[in-house]
């Protein structure tokens, strides 16, 4: 379980669809919508209703009301607290390349709390530039800066062949959470929290669907 203050405690399975729901309850309020029941949510998101249900519940235990719903501001600002004290804080990137930079010139990241503060490079061409207002410093300052920062979330966007040697810097500089783009299994100790995003995987699996509904007799 994931503790995230003293009065809730939510899955990982929890975590990663409460930034689903607040982009729809934010939606929702710009529409002029003061409340939103967890079935209609349920049935926009294409999820199971007694899941929302209690998602919310769990989030936010005092807004729900019988037949009005879910307060849609008071839900935001509980899944935003929830979300603020987890995965969403201040975070180093590592890999200001390709991927990193697009990373890093990202502003939607600021909406769901993740504030990428500094940038990591092996490239001496890098040290010093700015992306987005976010500095590049070399790969040996990491440590330093993470343990000033106070900083416990690492975002990998390098190379496979370099994401194991990566990921060993980020633990040894304190990092406790990865957001790993790199297309490859790390080895990290039991209590580091890890998210793969291999984009290779789900450009396959787009690229099968996309020839199964081209083709439909081929299947």
């Amino acid at each position: 379980m994931i503790e995230c203050n003293e009065d809730v405690k939510a899955s990982k399975a929890t975590i990663s669809r409460l930034p689903i729901y607040l982009r729809c309850l934010r939606k929702s309020l710009e529409a002029g919508e003061e409340n939103v029941s967890s079935t209609r949510l349920a049935e926009y998101l294409k999820l199971n209703p007694v899941q929302v249900r209690k998602d919310l519940a769990l989030v936010s235990p005092k807004s729900g009301k019988p037949k009005l719903g879910f307060a849609t501001r008071e839900l935001i600002e509980a899944i935003e607290d929830v979300l603020g004290c987890n995965n969403t804080n201040d975070a180093l990137l590592v890999g200001a390349g390709g991927l990193g930079s697009t990373l890093l010139a990202y502003d939607g990241f600021k909406n769901y709390g993740l504030n990428i503060v500094a940038a990591f490079d092996v490239n001496p061409e890098l040290a010093g530039s700015e992306i987005n207002g976010i500095k590049v410093f070399p790969i040996e300052k990491l440590a330093g800066i993470a343990e000033r920062l106070n900083v416990k979330m690492g975002i990998i966007t390098v190379p496979a062949s370099s994401a194991q040697d990566i990921a060993d810097k980020l633990v040894e500089s304190g990092i406790l959470a990865i957001w790993s783009f790199a297309p490859t299994r790390l080895d990290l100790p039991e209590n580091i929290a890890v998210k793969y995003e291999d984009l290779a995987a789900s450009l396959a699996v787009l690229s099968s669907k996309l020839k199964d509904a081209v083709n439909p007799s081929c299947t």
